[in-house]
């Protein structure tokens, strides 16, 4: 999964359900690639090798659910019970650290050969499952051919640092709440904007200082659509905020399908396979409501159409409901921060296929790599897959597999952030004067003549208590979201002067009108694939909920606890736990 975008704010549903300026969050990064060793897992026999967990990755993908209420998370079992998965593993993964791989080594540390002949531990049932885990020993080497962070980037415009993706992230985010907690850092000072969504000829809606001025506007224009709307994302992320407490009983899925039927039963596989803008229109929510509003929130978060699927779409709608933050310094910290955690080593390298072998009756995969210093490979009990395994994002390959790994239908929606630092064109937007210009913000509706989606006023990642924003007047630093380079003509029409412009180009999200099925979770034996939740949604706390489904699910296979795996009525198994 590539760079990301930044989010803008969304004002439309601050409008609604918060008197301020709410942000819709980004999507998080994954290194390309890491892995982690682990200790001997049982203590009281002589083991001659331990499991590795490397992780390879790429890029996770973009909005962040916005959760009614939270649910207990963080690795621990409630009544005294060890975490399922290390909380160490759970850290990277939920980070997203892309391929999670397990490695067969020797005690002295020299790597397996070809043929490996020490055999893989074996698991311990029982109180073995409750009292040995991975823990604080566990130790990563992340393969990244480029920086690591991926989409939580930051650019440098007169010598201070801003989020060119990445932005903000939700309120509700438990998994991205509990690293930042983890790992002692700050939340960056809240500094005040309004939003508005232009037509391309005028603003179709406006946000105001008034709260009460802001819901009368909504009602006239749209009447309770924006009340119903309110209602059906708020029943998704009622349901779908059930996953927190399943995982923090150790509960996995081997599928996607299995999961979203988890949390809301075929309603939730539905969701996958139907349009949002189909949805909204069914609940009573207005055609000008979804082209206006729904249509701006979808456009700045996915770059896409209210054609994405329902489910994907309600996440967008609800990261954009809630207030957002960042982190004081830049959100890249979060991925260098876990890194430093789990003493991951950083390996300059990339990798360029996987291939099948097998030591004493088990799956053992080779990864294969390249760097600087030239080529090499090692031995994996366990793989798993963040790169998309798509036509046109997959640079790597499957051997020895029968039935072969295939690469998945699909294509990525492509974007460009362009960050520029300069003066406002503001008659462009009706307001000549250009003092008298009251957005940070501006969404866009889906008109065939505008060619940017959305833009903002941003703030540097560090913010002291004496920062102001800039005047409208005044030069300052833009972040334009686009399908296509800006030229210099399109760069007049939205400034009237600019001092730099700095560009990124990337696939950002699945294109999601290209394919209706959903890719698997595991590939292989111990061959599991991450990234296959994009298509499901693209979140910063999706890619967060599929990574600590990855390890419990590896975990909970390498020890045949099946009783962990795609358990029927978990609602009812986990109120009895309790």
């Amino acid at each position: 999964m590539a760079q990301d975008t930044a989010r803008i704010h969304a004002c439309v549903f601050a409008i609604l359900c918060n008197p301020s300026s709410s942000r819709l969050p980004d999507g998080i990064p994954l290194a390309q690639a890491a892995c982690c060793r682990a200790p001997d897992f049982a203590q009281s026999r002589k083991c001659k090798q331990k499991l590795e967990l490397p992780l390879l990755t790429d890029e996770p993908g973009g909005i962040q659910p916005a959760p009614l209420r939270p649910w207990p998370t963080g690795g621990l079992v409630p009544r005294g019970k060890p975490p399922s998965v290390p909380v160490d593993v759970q850290r990277a993964l939920g980070l997203g650290l892309g391929r999670l791989l397990c490695r067969s080594q020797r005690l002295g540390g020299s790597r397996v050969p070809p043929t490996p002949r020490c055999r893989s531990p074996r698991p311990r049932a029982g109180p073995y499952f409750r009292q040995q885990h991975f823990g604080p020993q566990v130790q990563l080497d992340v393969y990244e051919a480029a920086g690591v962070g991926g989409r939580l980037a930051t650019v440098t415009v007169n010598k201070q640092q801003y989020e060119s993706r990445g932005a903000s992230i939700h309120a509700l985010s438990l998994h991205m709440q509990d690293f930042v907690k983890i790992l002692g850092l700050k939340h960056r000072r809240e500094v005040a904007g309004k939003s508005a969504i232009f037509s391309g000829e005028h603003f179709v809606l406006e946000e105001t200082d008034w709260y009460l001025l802001n819901l009368f506007r909504l009602w006239w224009h749209y009447g309770i659509s924006f009340l119903r709307l309110q209602m059906w994302v708020e029943e998704v992320m009622e349901k779908f905020m059930r996953i927190y407490k399943y995982q923090a009983h150790g509960y996995a899925f081997s599928s996607l399908e299995e999961l979203l039927r988890s949390l809301g039963g075929d309603a939730f596989i539905n969701m996958t396979q139907r349009s949002v803008a189909e949805s909204l229109l069914e609940v009573g929510v207005t055609q000008r409501f979804v082209d206006d509003v729904i249509a701006a929130v979808l456009r700045s978060s996915y770059g896409q159409s209210v054609l994405v699927p329902a489910f994907a779409g309600a996440m967008s709608l609800a990261g954009a409901q809630g207030s957002t933050w960042a982190v004081e310094g830049g959100n890249k910290l979060v991925c260098s921060g876990l890194l430093k955690l789990t003493k991951a080593n950083v390996i300059s390298a990339r990798v360029t296929g996987v291939s099948l072998h097998s030591s004493e009756g088990r799956a053992l995969y080779q990864v294969h790599y390249e760097g600087s210093e030239g080529q090499g490979s090692a031995f994996y009990d366990m793989v798993v897959v963040t790169t998309p395994l798509h036509p046109s994002r997959s640079n790597f390959t499957f051997e020895n597999f029968k039935p072969p790994i295939a690469d998945f239908p699909g294509a990525f929606q492509p974007s460009v952030t362009s960050v520029v630092h300069g003066y406002l064109n503001s008659s462009y937007f009706g307001f000549p004067d250009p003092k008298l210009f009251p957005f940070a913000s501006i969404l866009t509706t889906d008109t065939p003549d505008l060619f940017f989606n959305a833009m903002d006023n941003i703030c540097p990642v560090n913010i002291s208590a004496a920062f102001r924003r800039k005047q409208p007047q005044e030069a300052a630093v833009w972040r334009v979201l686009s399908q296509q380079p800006l030229d210099k003509q399109q760069l007049k029409t939205l400034f009237r002067s600019y001092y730099s412009v700095q560009v990124t180009e990337w696939q950002a999200y699945p294109r999601y009108d290209a394919v209706k099925s959903l890719p698997p979770i595991v590939l292989h034996e111990n061959l599991f694939y991450l990234s296959g939740v994009e298509w499901v949604a693209s979140s910063m706390e999706m890619i967060a909920v599929a990574a600590k489904n990855v390890a419990l699910l590896a975990y909970n296979r390498w020890h045949q606890d099946l009783e962990k795996i795609d358990q029927k009525d978990l609602m009812h198994k986990v109120k009895t736990e309790l």
